[in-house]
């Protein structure tokens, strides 16, 4: 693999936040690569991908969204930071970051849960060839595995009510295991959850601009029998939010990709590289994964 250059990047949000990142540069890149962190990961946990799909010829930005890591804000509590924030203002700057970074490259985004949820958010979505979905499913508890019921009632209205009245934020204590979250984006993740159409009310109410319906980039997901949360019918509970783009969903299990377990979050870590060749294939060729890929309508 080729020899790849990383710099910390800072730049800001149309309203002014700033905002930090990791810019990724192999040799002789021929796409520039946008990855969007799933609720409470730090850009740094997406490293191993981003080092590989740049030594692969790629431009990769990781970045935080704000409140998170070096984007964060000195009074979580009070920041009036809102969940659709990171895909309106941070996901819209990150991507213009990367094609100042790599111009006349094209430009892709590969996001992790809701890093794709909110592809929909950002306002210069047109800019974008495809989208890669990994592990994107809706956040409704009724449509992830039964078994994580009881955490997730924990979660919303034990841990999280508690945390908020304690901190007026979500700490990184009592299983929680992401950054600490602002509470609103808490807040409206919550309501979201409650509800099998999550966002889309909200959306159809238009209470935060967005550009769902007009997003019409080919989009191909992956999620993992294993992974509780992004399960296929919640991964396609949220495609159906795109209705003008292709969409495809492949299912992969973990022995498909050499490994005992992949999870929520274990695509990103170290020894996934057969499904980052799969990734690579769809974000630089629009190439479907042999026997895998099924259009959702």
């Amino acid at each position: 693999m080729a020899e790849v250059h990383v710099e910390e990047v800072a730049f800001e949000a149309g309203d002014g936040w700033a905002l930090v990142g990791d810019l990724y540069r192999g040799a002789a890149p021929q796409v520039a690569v946008l990855i969007s962190a799933g609720t409470g990961f730090p850009r740094r946990f997406y490293r191993h991908v981003a080092a590989w799909l740049a030594a692969r010829g790629a431009v990769v930005l990781t970045y935080d969204y704000r409140g998170i890591g070096d984007s964060g804000a000195d009074n979580l509590a009070g920041s009036g930071i809102d969940y659709p924030d990171w895909g309106r203002h941070d996901m819209t700057a990150a991507l213009e970051a990367l094609e100042q970074a790599a111009p006349g490259l094209p430009l892709v985004t590969l996001g992790h849960s809701i890093g794709g949820q909110f592809v929909g958010f950002m306002g210069n979505h047109a800019k974008v060839a495809r989208h890669a979905f990994v592990s994107v499913g809706s956040g409704y508890w009724g449509v992830h595995h039964r078994t994580r019921l009881p955490l997730e009632l924990y979660f919303w209205w034990g841990f999280g009510t508690f945390s908020l009245w304690r901190w007026g934020e979500i700490r990184p204590v009592g299983g929680w295991g992401g950054a600490a979250l602002p509470p609103e984006v808490f807040r409206t993740w919550r309501r979201w959850s409650q509800r099998r159409s999550y966002i889309k009310p909200d959306l159809a109410a238009r209470r935060w601009p967005h550009h769902f319906d007009e997003v019409s980039a080919p989009i191909c997901a992956w999620v993992f029998p294993d992974d509780g949360i992004a399960t296929p019918t919640a991964a396609r509970d949220t495609l159906s939010c795109y209705p003008k783009a292709e969409k495809h969903l492949v299912v992969r299990k973990a022995q498909e990709l050499g490994v005992s377990a992949v999870g929520h979050e274990g695509a990103f870590r170290k020894g996934r590289e057969a499904l980052w060749e799969e990734l690579w294939l769809w974000l630089t060729d629009g190439q479907l994964p042999e026997g895998g890929a099924v259009a959702v309508s």
